[in-house]
């Protein structure tokens, strides 16, 4: 089998893993964020959350490039 693709369903399947694993504990710190609106420890968790997103939209852009050069490169 091809190496791209090993790579690219290695890369979806471990991204998927870890950032299911992490949405629990995300759910957890936005309620705290909501019952405690002031306070240091709530914006530490606030731009933990934020950096959550940012990873996650990077990771499912990254995913979409590595599916569609897999295809344009065996397909194409």
């Amino acid at each position: 089998m091809d190496l791209l693709l090993w790579i690219t369903i290695g890369f979806i399947i471990i991204g998927f893993v870890v950032f299911t694993s992490m949405k629990k504990g995300m759910e957890n710190k936005l309620a705290f964020i909501t019952a405690n609106m002031e306070g240091e420890e709530s914006s530490t968790k606030a731009k933990s959350i934020i950096w959550w997103i940012v990873c996650t939209t990077v990771w499912g852009i990254v995913s979409m490039i590595l599916i569609v050069w897999l295809f344009h490169n065996h397909f194409g």
